[in-house]
Order: C-alpha cells, then sequence, then structure tokens
C-alpha cells in the first residue's frame, strides 16, 4: 500500500516501526526521533513543553482572542446555536478567564486543576502556568454537533493599560503562545467601533508570531455602520495590523455581524453572508487538514530543535575548563546575535530558523554554559533522516487515509443548512433568478430586447454573429466573457441568434454585469422556451417509432 511498508513483515518498516494511522506515525516519530534531542539540548526550558499524546489525537481548535466586547463568547454562541456552560456575554468585561468548550455526553464545568491532569484532554502542560492561570482556565463541556468536529477556546476580553497585564497574576502573552503553537485557527475579533490596538492586544498578537499561517482576522459588528464609513474602518484595521504583524501577505479579514440579531444596516447584507460563509468553509476543513497541520508543526519543531542543539553545543564548545567562566558566559551572550550568522554560515541554516535573539538572551542568563551538552551527531542525523524520509511516508499516507474515508466536515449549528432553501447565499440572485418561477425570466425585459433586435434588420427571423457582436461589445465586457455569453445564447448552435436567443444573451450580459457568475451549462430555467425539448412529445414519438 505504501512505499515505505513491507506487508509482508506485518505492515512494519525497514525500522521495526508500526504505523496504522497518519496520527500514530507522527506521534511514533516524535518520541523517537526529535524527543530525544529536545531532551539532550534542554528545549523543553527554553522553547515548548514535550508533546503528549493527546497533542496528536485531539481534534482540530480555534483560539479566539480580542478585546473586550468584541463579541468572542457570542461568537461561539453562534456557531453553537446554544449556550453552553460557564458563558457569560455583556457589554463589560465579562469573560475573565480561559474557557474550552469541548464535547462530552454530559453537560458541565471541569476546573482547570482538575482538567491538566486528564491524561485525554491536550492541556496537561498548562500546569506549568501556575495557580493563578489555572483557576482562571476552565472545560465547558456539552453535547454539540459542532463540538464533535473542532473545540473553541475562549479568552480573556484584552484591556488597554499596563495595570491589566501585571493583575492577571500569570503571563498572559506566554499562555496565548502555548496555545497559538497548538491550534489550527486563530481568529482575531475587531469591533467596527474599536480598531485601537492596546499594548496588550499587540504583545499578544506578536505572541503568535511564526504562526502566521494559521491567523484569520474578523471584523465584527459590520452592520453597525454603513457602507461609506465600514470602507474606512476597513482601511484603519488593515493600516493597524499592518504596524503588528510584521508580513508581507495581506491578512485575511472577514466582514460581518456574527449574532442572530436583526442587522442594524442591510444594505450590505450579501456582503455579509459571502463573507460568512467564507469563514464558514475555512473552519468546516479544519478536520481534513488537521493531520496535515500536525506535521506541519512537527517539521517546523524539528527545524527549531536542530537549530536549538547547535546553539547550546556552540556555547558549551567556547566555554573555559577552569577560569573565567562568568566572564565568558557573559561574552557569549552579548555576541548571541554573531554567534547565529557563524553557525547559519557553518551548518547553511536560514536566519528565519533562529529563535528571537533578546529573549534567549533573557534565558541564557540563569544556566551554567559548562554543564551544557556537547554536540552529538548522531542525534542530528536522527532528525534529519526523520525529516528526509520518514515524513514524505507520512504525506503518502494522509493522502491515501484521505481517499479510502474523507474526514467528516465541521456540521451542526450555525454550520447546518445555511447553503439549503430559499435563504441560502446567492439563492434567487444572478444566473439563478427565475429558477422556482413558472414563466421564463428573460420574458419580463424580452419587450426591450427585441426592439434591438429588429432594429438590426434580422433576416428568416435571425441575426448573424457579425450584427449581434457589435450590439453587445456596447456592454464593455471583455471578448472572452462575451465568447462565453455567445455559447450559452446560441442554443441549437447555428452560429446565430433568434430573437429569444438574442434575449437571453442580453440576460446574461445583464447578469454578469451586476457582479455575478455565468455557468458553465445553461440551467433548464434559462433555456429559451421555443428550444426547450417537449419530453411528452420525445415519449410519444419514440413509441410509435418502437
Amino acid at each position: 500500500m505504501f512505499s515505505w511498508v513491507n506487508k509482508e513483515q506485518g505492515g512494519r518498516n525497514k525500522d521495526g516501526e508500526m504505523y496504522q494511522t497518519v496520527t500514530e506515525g507522527l506521534q511514533q516519530l516524535y518520541s523517537k526521533k526529535l524527543f530525544p534531542l529536545e531532551e539532550t539540548y534542554l528545549f523543553h526550558d527554553f522553547h515548548s513543553p514535550a508533546l503528549e499524546a493527546a497533542d496528536f489525537q485531539s481534534k482540530p481548535m480555534v483560539l479566539l482572542v480580542g478585546q473586550y466586547s468584541t463579541g468572542k463568547t457570542t461568537f461561539i454562541r453562534y456557531l453553537l446555536e446554544q449556550d453552553f456552560p460557564g458563558m457569560r456575554i455583556g457589554p463589560e468585561p465579562t469573560t475573565d478567564g480561559f474557557i474550552a468548550v469541548m464535547y462530552g455526553e454530559n453537560e458541565g464545568i471541569v476546573p482547570g486543576n482538575a482538567l491538566v491532569v486528564d491524561p485525554k484532554k491536550p492541556f496537561r502542560k498548562l500546569n506549568a502556568f501556575g495557580n493563578a492561570f489555572l483557576n482562571r482556565l476552565i472545560c465547558s463541556q456539552m453535547p454539540n454537533q459542532v463540538l464533535q468536529g473542532i473545540s473553541i477556546i475562549d479568552t480573556p476580553g484584552i484591556l488597554s493599560g499596563e495595570k491589566q497585564r501585571v493583575s492577571r497574576g500569570y503571563d498572559f502573552s506566554e499562555v496565548l503562545r502555548w496555545f497559538g503553537e497548538r491550534v489550527d485557527r486563530i481568529i482575531l475579533l475587531f469591533d467596527a467601533h474599536k480598531l485601537d490596538i492596546s499594548d496588550e492586544f499587540s504583545e499578544a498578537i506578536k505572541a503568535f508570531r511564526g504562526q502566521d499561517d494559521k491567523i484569520r482576522v474578523v471584523l465584527n459588528k459590520a452592520d453597525q455602520v454603513d457602507s461609506q464609513q465600514l470602507m474606512r474602518v476597513y482601511g484603519a484595521l488593515m493600516w493597524s495590523l499592518g504596524k503588528v504583524i510584521n508580513t508581507p501577505e495581506v491578512v485575511r479579514v472577514y466582514l460581518g455581524s456574527f449574532w442572530a440579531k436583526p442587522l442594524q444596516n442591510t444594505e450590505n447584507r450579501r456582503l455579509f453572508e459571502a463573507e460568512a460563509q467564507d469563514l464558514f468553509k475555512d473552519i468546516q476543513g479544519l478536520p481534513r487538514n488537521a493531520a496535515l497541520r500536525k506535521l506541519n508543526d512537527l517539521i517546523k519543531r524539528a527545524r527549531l530543535a536542530k537549530v536549538h542543539a547547535y546553539i547550546i553545543s556552540y556555547l558549551k564548545k567556547e566555554m573555559p575548563s577552569l577560569f573565567g567562566k562568568e566572564k565568558k558566559k557573559e561574552e557569549l551572550i552579548m555576541r548571541l546575535s554573531e554567534i547565529y550568522t557563524i553557525l547559519q554560515r557553518e551548518h547553511h541554516i536560514s536566519p528565519g530558523d533562529f529563535p528571537n535573539v533578546v529573549k534567549m538572551q533573557e534565558q541564557l542568563q540563569h544556566y551554567d554554559f559548562s554543564k551544557f551538552p556537547s554536540l552529538k551527531m548522531k542525534l542530528i542525523e536522527s532528525v534529519d533522516k526523520m525529516l528526509a524520509n520518514k515524513i514524505s511516508g507520512l504525506m503518502t499516507m494522509i493522502r491515501d487515509e484521505e481517499s479510502m474515508a474523507p474526514p467528516a466536515m465541521v456540521s451542526g449549528g450555525a454550520f447546518e443548512g445555511s447553503q439549503d432553501g430559499p435563504f441560502g447565499q446567492g439563492y434567487g440572485e444572478g444566473i439563478s433568478a427565475g429558477s422556482d418561477c413558472e414563466d421564463w425570466i428573460v420574458s419580463r425585459d424580452k419587450h426591450k430586447y427585441d426592439e434591438i433586435f429588429y432594429s438590426m434588420n434580422p433576416i428568416n427571423g435571425k441575426i448573424s454573429g457579425v450584427n449581434a457582436k457589435k450590439e453587445m461589445m456596447n456592454s464593455s465586457l471583455p471578448n472572452t466573457v462575451l465568447g462565453k455569453i455567445w455559447k450559452l445564447a446560441d442554443c441549437d448552435k447555428d452560429g446565430m441568434l433568434d430573437d429569444e436567443e438574442f434575449a437571453l444573451a442580453q440576460h446574461l450580459i445583464k447578469v454578469k454585469l451586476e457582479g455575478y457568475e455565468l455557468p458553465t451549462e445553461l440551467p433548464h430555467h434559462l433555456v429559451p422556451p421555443a428550444h426547450r425539448k417537449n419530453e411528452v412529445a420525445d415519449i410519444l414519438y419514440n413509441h410509435d417509432e418502437n
């Protein structure tokens, strides 16, 4: 089945390792190849705690971050379409802790101290942040269909000012960084009336550095401003984000009003519906991409662990054996950026793989460099082989797993039936307009199209392509679009248009000018009446022939 697995050996690879699933393969590769390197060079003290089985087996997680009263908790309520235990909503700062909203057969709340000792939950390493944090952490469990596909993490509303950071009693940015490394999607929520990015919010966003591919931005409560104000609000938001998120790519921003209340301004209803559907599709695809995301995170972690090992072993090598250790330590810390450059050239490492210099300098102050381990190339080579050979095998497994049993999409709640019925996005608009009417929708404006048609002096009730082209080009649409419209309108494929076909062409031009897309094939409800097949006559004809 897989090129790197020998079936005759019971599904084992040449190292005797058995991988039944991608998740199991990732877990074994980490524990056997990467963990020894991390443990040897104190990676867990400097960067990230060790991964456990629950980190690989957990459902995809969505982290919500934003200032108070931007609608984070309401957004979760909107997705689930029901209240969840521990939910508090109000215009003032209400959520003062982290709430992990997860699936459970019985509805209830699990306190933080009990949560971090549960081996089935991916939160055990959070106990390192102490009681001040654990007292503000709960797990809200409920039997909701949405939560069978994803888990959602609600965070405290961010305020401005130094006092807020001090009064939390724990390192808020570090907690967010911990979650950012493990979640599948990070959603930053903004209020249309609250675009300022406070100092703490700025630090929170910077904590997600290196996780830029996971970040999505939601401009909530966008119905509270009109179109002109919304354009200015959107521009101001992009300007504010540009100063904090240092990436050349433009961050994806979704506009909308994510709660079940009437829209205050309905002029942008179509825009909000389209944006909501795009966001839903992004979230719905998380289970499908979960294995790939974990694989990607493991590769990033392996690259960082290798670089960390080179740094630690270099510092060890430079230390004197007897005297002047403290002085040499201070010198090496001061020269850390220079050491990065040396290691970059020596081991052909990308500059982006190195950890932050300032943070690394602060952490190194607390260690005795002479006790650091020397470079063990066997551990490095083991990780290199994993990246070169084993990862490609898991990539093959991901594709095969998806082909055999595609992962279920997130369903239920706000994801259920949003495209069905007359209130689905685009229903009764554009090309689908008139699909549920008995009369041909083009006939409503056909009298106007007939005036143009007969002014072109048709011969035998038809106009040539040359005459039709002159009229159709008045729309200023590109020739490629007009060519597609011609193919759709020329129902009998004779290279000419009768009055109904010409009216259809004009209708399709109108649809395109209104901003809607054209179909690849002409829908049945748009086929001109004279060109529709008489199904009853066909049946009688075929019967007579028999």
